[in-house]
């Protein structure tokens, strides 16, 4: 399995009552559906899949399947603290019609979490699992690092085929292509340094940016695959101030609240995650205004 491309990282809709809302969830997949993006992410960090029990996350992975065509990759967040729990995942996702799988890097026991647990851990993930593989390195969140020597390793698996690197170090990010066979697929994961990543050899992006403006971030992809780069930067120019509000300074809160700025109701965050502020939502209105024509 190669891939390549943009996909969205999806946001859980959750109702009134804090339970999931997969109405909410089918109307605003019909709007990504509609537009240029590779495929979809559903279960990952900003699908609040930390916060969702099992049923739950197997209710989302089964009705984005329902809405999501065949031929559109869909990639389902499978990451547990356990290895055994990763794999009961795994299968059920793929059970549920998963394409491929996002693992995120353990990481409750931090100082135990060397290169050699982690080898360990997705080694027996992708042996088990029935779909293909994505290892997912987000150290901000678990406060561990999926070191490029450990990827290394992981990458002559046949069932791994890629990863996702939300880290904005491009110098590591280099070493993650540089370091791993052609056809394995690094993705970056931070939308204010897509372009860098681009530069260096990633083969996309999964990128909390392109839920709200997928029509830009799919171009910038294109014109850095074409060699048009004084226009991809430009581009990237423009989408810096949004990519980060939407990642470091807001996050999951700033990713939900700019979805309805946009037209698309996702609701707000799970408890204990707060809804974003006034002052938030009025800077998202603000950076928003220059994309009104490409998030429309």
């Amino acid at each position: 399995m190669s891939l390549t491309g943009v996909f969205a990282p999806i946001p859980t809709p959750f109702d009134q009552h804090d339970r999931v809302d997969t109405a909410r969830l089918r109307a605003a997949l019909a709007r990504w559906v509609a537009s240029s993006l590779t495929g979809f992410v559903v279960l990952g960090s900003n699908g609040e899949a930390a916060l969702m029990d099992e049923d739950e996350s197997d209710r989302v992975v089964g009705a984005a399947r329902e809405w999501v065509p065949k031929g559109r990759p869909l990639i389902v967040g499978t990451g547990r603290e356990s290895t055994q729990g990763t794999v009961g995942a795994t299968k059920r996702a793929a059970q549920l019609g998963a394409d491929a799988v996002l693992v995120r890097t353990p990481g409750f026991f931090k100082a135990q979490m060397t290169t050699d647990a982690f080898v360990r851990h997705y080694t027996a993930v992708a042996d088990a699992s029935p779909v293909p593989v994505l290892l997912y390195n987000f150290t901000a969140v678990t406060g561990v690092n999926l070191l490029p020597a450990a990827v290394s390793r992981l990458a002559t698996h046949p069932n791994i085929v890629g990863m996702k690197e939300s880290g904005g170090d491009v110098a590591q990010i280099a070493d993650l292509v540089s370091g791993t066979p052609a056809g394995f697929s690094v993705f970056a994961g931070s939308g204010t340094t897509f372009y860098a990543a681009l530069c260096v050899g990633v083969a996309g992006g999964i990128l909390a940016l392109s839920c709200v403006v997928p029509e830009a971030c799919s171009r910038l992809f294109e014109l850095t695959r074409q060699g048009r780069h004084d226009e991809a930067r430009a581009l990237q120019r423009r989408l810096a101030p949004l990519a980060r509000l939407l990642g470091s300074v807001y996050g999951v809160a700033g990713l939900k609240a700019a979805l309805g700025l946009v037209g698309s109701d996702v609701g707000v965050p799970r408890p204990p995650l707060m809804p974003l502020s006034d002052a938030g939502i009025a800077a998202l209105k603000e950076t928003l205004a220059s994309f009104e024509e490409i998030a429309a």
